[in-house]
């Protein structure tokens, strides 16, 4: 049987909830376009089991032979802004259902 590798997930607290997210897609092409794709992460309440997909525009593509982006290099300030952001959009971390995808701005807002 095949393992996978997942990123870590780390935790993060936003009004005075905690919430546990991971780097859930490097920047990269896509496959059905020729066209660039931002990072996504995955987020949900700690408590909770619903989980939203966060995603960001494409910025600059990175130079041949960068380094990727690792999940720790994301600013905690731009996790937050954008969890605040997807439970303004409509997402309800407590509920259950569907992973529910959220497009945010390059802020996270």
């Amino acid at each position: 049987m095949a393992r996978t590798k997942q990123s870590p997930e780390f935790e993060i607290e936003v009004d005075g909830e905690p919430y546990v997210w991971r780097l859930q897609r490097q920047p990269q092409w896509s496959s059905d376009a020729a066209e660039y794709r931002g990072m996504a992460i995955a987020v949900r309440h700690k408590e909770g089991q619903r989980e939203a997909v966060v995603e960001f525009p494409a910025g600059p593509q990175p130079k041949y032979g960068a380094p990727q982006l690792k999940a720790a290099q994301i600013a905690p300030e731009l996790v937050a802004r954008a969890i605040a952001s997807a439970i303004v959009a409509g997402w309800e971390p407590l509920s259950r259902g569907k992973t529910v995808p959220i497009v945010v701005d390059e802020t996270g807002g």
